[in-house]
Parts: C-alpha cells; structure tokens; sequence
C-alpha cells in the first residue's frame, strides 16, 4: 500500500529531512533517481539528445542536475531556460561543466530530442502555464494549437520533473494549459493530482523515488491510499477447511427487469466470479440468468429469494414502484448492501437518508448519478466530494472514473491505480457491483469490497482490451484470470515502481 500526500505535508516533510543532511543531499537524491528512469527510458543514453525545459527554482535545479548527469554519459544536452535570471545556480554551473548546453529563446531550439523533461514548474505551482512557457512546450514537443482531440506530433518521450508542471498538486485539476507527459517521476511519495481527475491523465505513467522522506510522512496521514497487488491478494477471503457454500458467504442480485435484462446476467456473472459460495438471483430476468448461470438460485423477488449475506441492487432493474418495493427491502435486510445503477437514481429521487442504517452500505456512482445527491458533478476535487459524499449519506462511495474513488465517512480513502478508458462501455458497471456484492458477502469491510472489486475490474478491463474491443462480457470472462493471476503472483505491483538512489532509504511499505 502506498500512501498520498498532499503538498504541504511534503513541504513540513522535505524540511524536515533537509536539516539532518548536508546542503544539497536531497535535490542530488531526486536528481540521480531522475537521471536512472530517464536513461532507461532512453535505453542508449550516448548520442541521444535530451531537453530540459527549466523554470525558476528546485524543480529546474532537478532537471539540471540529471541533465548534467545523462551529459557526463555522452547525451547532448540543451537547457532552455525559461527564467533564465532565476535558474538554479549549482544545476546550471553542473550541467554547463559536463557538457551540456543553455539556451534563452525559444527560437533557439535545435529539434530532433529523444526525451524531453518537463521542470519548469514543482509541486509549489498553481494554474495553468504562463504564456512563454506554453509557447516553450509546444515549440518542443511539436503541438499544433489547431489540433483536433489528440492532434499533436511528437519526437520525444515527455518525463514530467515530480509532477507535470500545469496540474494542481493536490487536487488534479487543470484550469489552463498544463504538460502532457508521458512519464512523471515523482520524489518521495505519491502526490493526489498524479493519480485523479485531469492530473492523471496528464501525469501518464507514474515512476516513484525513494528519497527518504517515509520516516517524516509516517507522521501525518495520508490523504490516501494507492493499493498493490499484495494488498488485494492479502484482503481476498480464501476457503477455510471447515467451510461450505453457505459459509463462504451468501451474495443476492436484485437486479435486471423485462427491458434490461443483461443487466441480471452481467451482475451474477461479476458475482460469480468473486469468493462467495452462493449466488441468489431475485428479479424479472430469471429465465436468462438460469441459461447463463445454472447454479445460481432463481426467485422472482427479494421478499421469496432467502437469506443471503450481502445484497446487490439496481442493475438494470428500472425506477418504477415495483423496483423501488425491491430496492427498499434489501435496504432494510440486516446485511451489507451494494447500491448500483438504478438503485442510486431511485435513492436520490426518493431522498433516502442512510445515515441510521446498521449495516454497511456501498453506493457507485458515476459523475451524473453522483449529482443527483444534491451535491453537483464532482468537480475537479473528486477525493473531496466522494469524502463529502460519503459524509453526508453514512456510507461507503465508489466514485468511478478513469481512476475510481473509495471513500469512507471516516477512515482511509482509497484510490484505484488499474483504471482503463475500455471500461467506458455499457454494462461492465454491472459487472462490478456484482463484484463487489460477493466480497461484502465474503466478509470484507465495505472500503475494502469496493476497492478491491474496482482494482480487479480494472485489471479484467486491461486484460480484454489487449484481446480487442471490450464489451462486458469480456470483462466478465477476464475476471478470472485475473483474479488466478494475482493470487498466485508474488513481488510488488506492476504499477507503480520504486528506485532506490545513491544514499536514499531502501525502499519501503507504508503501513496500513
């Protein structure tokens, strides 16, 4: 597990350290880390030629130091200065003194860059990139202004300097013009505007260092939680000798009508790919969930389905009064409850307050279904409004997007790092809370349920898509590889990356 902190926390974090080390040690951690992932990336670092784009302050001095590094390995490198009076004074003498070479206009640029790094602007900036700055990205990276979605040519790999300069830290927002960058490599820990919202997007994918500031972190907690493959393997509930169907756990579908009926198939198929021992199906779709599902157990509605372990409620399952008769007994069942699709539209049209119920409660909306709570779109704070919404209806919220949100009223909140645009496509909601419904039935606490479902769900997306278009059944039948995969995988997490630099800590887990 990996913790996310926001930028003043860093600050007290980073000033911390910096008074128990020799002046300079931090900014040579951060800059031999950077050097590292950028020869990587460029494979042969002699004779290529990189460009540094430098702002004002620490986040240029990074970028100069590592350039000065990939110099003294034979790369040609070119330092536009943007600020060039406030241009970090050691950086540039040692980027100047290995080779590399320091240029003021725009018009200077020589072209044909394998790589480019972006630190014009830190984790101290705010807004969009002023006007020369923009003027110096697009010059570099060859973006067109006219372009359509995606209209730009570009000859280099793109590393953004800690964080893509252009983003807000804290949140992901991106009020103007920001770097779009293919790789971040990011100091210390992992940042919220890396991981949601705009932010991520421009983030692309996200490399962590280790410069040593875990012991000073570990003081304050965290904003948020980023889950590893570990993490989910070790919260998945594993049969007990003694165990039987029953045991394992009970999961109910309240799901699907006589218009929607895939929604019904969908859902029992997510369930049953999860660690519960029993499907129970209630709903109008009966005859093709028992086609596709031979051992799930049919009724007609909830009232005559049985005693179940958890409940899941809404797919597909309509807005009209028999629904909301559905929607309204699995809410008052003593068990855990998953609410998706239509059982949040007819929660929010019929104000249900869930504060006084017992049991835990998961709610996973999208940004429009969020809305109806009255509390608008999401915003570009969407770690705060799942935490807002969460606090104001006493209940665990799914907040889904290309990098979902799990929050709690109180407690962690956690964010999903497998996230895909495939998942874009009908149905594979569906999927999920059926999911999610088993491991509540299995026993897991509802954050965990509900992160735990969308990492594995988000990795189902990216194994179909690298199979062709995704629909959701493909998502269905992906989850169990998936799932085989991970719990018999072992090591750290695809996803994110540790480097260990010269004198830093050694990498480490934060504790959960």
């Amino acid at each position: 597990m990996k913790g996310v902190w926001r930028v003043d926390e860093v600050r007290v974090a980073e000033e911390e350290l910096m008074a128990t080390l020799p002046e300079g040690t931090l900014m040579r951690r951060a800059a031999t880390g950077l050097a590292t992932r950028a020869a990587a990336r460029l494979g042969k670092v002699y004779g290529s030629r990189v460009l540094l784009l430098v702002g004002a302050g620490n986040n240029g001095g990074d970028a100069l130091y590592a350039g000065a590094s990939l110099a003294g390995r034979g790369a040609a490198v070119e330092a536009l200065l943007l600020r060039p009076e406030r241009a970090h004074t050691g950086g540039l003498r040692a980027l100047l003194a290995a080779g590399g070479r320091a240029i003021t206009r725009v018009t200077d640029l020589t072209g044909g860059y394998d790589l480019i790094l972006d630190g014009i602007v830190g984790i101290g900036g705010r807004g969009g990139l002023r006007p020369d700055a923009v003027e110096a990205v697009r010059a570099a990276t060859g973006q067109r202004e006219e372009g359509a979605r995606g209209g730009r040519s570009r000859c280099a790999t793109v590393i953004a300097v800690d964080v893509p300069s252009g983003i807000d830290v804290d949140t992901g927002a991106v009020t103007g013009e920001a770097v779009q960058a293919d790789v971040t490599v990011t100091f210390g820990c992992l940042k919220p505007g890396l991981l949601v919202g705009k932010g991520a997007t421009h983030a692309g994918e996200v490399e962590l260092i280790d410069i040593g500031l875990g012991t000073y972190l570990a003081q304050t907690a965290p904003v948020a939680w980023v889950p590893e493959d570990d993490d989910i393997a070790g919260w998945w509930p594993q049969p007990e000798p003694a165990d039987d169907k029953y045991s394992r756990g009970v999961v109910g579908i309240a799901a699907g009508s006589a218009r929607y009926t895939g929604a019904a198939v969908l859902a029992v198929s997510g369930a049953s790919a999860g660690p519960a021992g029993f499907v129970r199906y209630a709903g109008q779709a009966a005859e093709y969930v028992r086609r596709a599902w031979p051992t799930a157990v049919i009724s007609d509605a909830v009232a005559t389905a049985g005693r179940v372990s958890a409940w899941v409620v809404g797919p597909g399952l309509g807005v009209d009064e028999r629904a909301w008769e559905e929607v309204r007994q699995v809410l008052d069942a003593p068990v855990p409850v998953c609410v998706d699709a239509d059982g949040l539209t007819l929660l929010a049209n019929r104000g249900v307050d869930l504060t006084g119920r017992q049991a835990p409660t998961v709610l996973t909306p999208h940004d429009r279904e969020f809305a109806r709570f009255g509390l608008g779109e999401p915003g570009e704070d969407r770690i705060g409004a799942a935490r807002a919404l969460a606090a104001r209806l006493g209940v665990t919220v799914l907040l889904k997007g290309n990098r979902t949100v799990v929050a709690n009223p109180t407690g962690p909140v956690f964010i999903n790092p497998t996230g895909t645009p495939a998942l874009a496509s009908a149905g594979t909601g569906d999927v999920l809370a059926g999911l999610i419904g088993a491991l509540l039935a299995a026993g897991l606490p509802a954050d965990r349920a509900a992160i735990a479902g969308a990492y594995l769900h988000g990795l189902a997306g990216r194994y179909a898509a690298e199979r062709g278009p995704v629909t959701a059944i493909d998502v269905a039948h992906a989850l169990r590889p998936v799932i085989n995969s991970l719990l018999r995988r072992t090591g750290p997490s695809v996803r994110w990356h540790y480097v260990a630099d010269a004198g830093a800590s050694g990498p480490r887990r934060d504790p959960r």
